[in-house]
């Protein structure tokens, strides 16, 4: 049976469903030979071979599909990516040797930032927990040049401009709130809750602000925290935490329900 190409690369822990169209769009996709160059693209997981970047993908089928969710503390200068370019480490390089299921970052993570991470090959989870609609709420602590003051907080939280550095249209970047930690004349601690944008944002959005970020780290995700893992280190989320991933990934109730346990 034929099914979206976004579909079946995510089930088989690839990328999530929007970073593999862009992957389809830039012409790095090729099915049994032929490059995809747009959307739709149908393909049969028993009797197609699909190609990224001209590495053979192993689709997942009905016989290889138990779920696996892992939460990583992630270092900085690792990449949240499946598909390395040249001689970068990316996150599932550090997962154990002996575990030989492929699962794929949930979200994007900079490689200069740090924290937690969830990977999993449960793509139709991926795709809820990263939808805009479900308001996931993310949690991150920045560090940042110069005393942060109250206004300062006050126009980070309310949205600030940007440029999108694809299109080159401004948008605002969406409601956050803000806690200090700790401030000096030298440096502000800054806990940034999230429920839209990307960990990036928040480095561009506090620059504009006049206060550069010199340490990112995400300390948690709905109902995951990072807890005491190491940098570099993962585990399995327990099955209570699964429950409330998923429950998260089901509702916006559910996610703000969770994010205020």
């Amino acid at each position: 049976m034929k099914q979206r190409i976004q579909k079946v690369l995510a089930s088989s822990g690839v990328a999530s469903r929007r970073h593999i169209e862009e992957m389809v769009m830039q012409g790095r996709v090729t099915v049994n030979g032929v490059v995809a160059m747009r959307l739709p693209v149908m393909v049969d997981v028993e009797n197609d071979r699909v190609e990224i970047d001209g590495e053979l993908v192993k689709l997942e089928t009905p016989q290889s599909a138990k779920k696996y969710y892992i939460l990583m503390n992630k270092p900085k200068g690792v990449y949240s990516t499946n598909v390395a370019q040249g001689v970068q480490t990316r996150a599932i390089d550090l997962l154990p040797e002996n575990f030989k299921v492929r699962v794929y970052p949930v979200g994007r993570l900079d490689a200069e930032s740090k924290g937690l991470l969830l990977l999993t090959n449960d793509g139709e989870l991926t795709n809820q927990l990263t939808h805009p609609r479900f308001g996931i709420a993310k949690t991150y602590r920045a560090m940042v040049d110069g005393y942060v003051g109250g206004d300062v907080v006050a126009q980070a939280e309310k949205g600030v401009w940007l440029a999108d550095p694809d299109t080159g249209k401004g948008f605002k970047t969406g409601r956050a709130h803000i806690k200090v930690i700790k401030r000096t004349n030298g440096k502000s601690v800054l806990e940034i809750m999230l429920r839209e944008g990307k960990n990036p944002e928040v480095r561009r959005m506090l620059a504009k602000l006049g206060h550069k970020v010199r340490d990112l780290t995400r300390v948690r995700m709905g109902p995951l925290f990072l807890d005491k893992l190491k940098p570099g280190e993962s585990r399995l989320l327990t099955p209570r935490e699964i429950r409330q991933l998923k429950s998260a990934g089901k509702s916006k109730g559910a996610a703000t329900s969770a994010d205020s346990d």
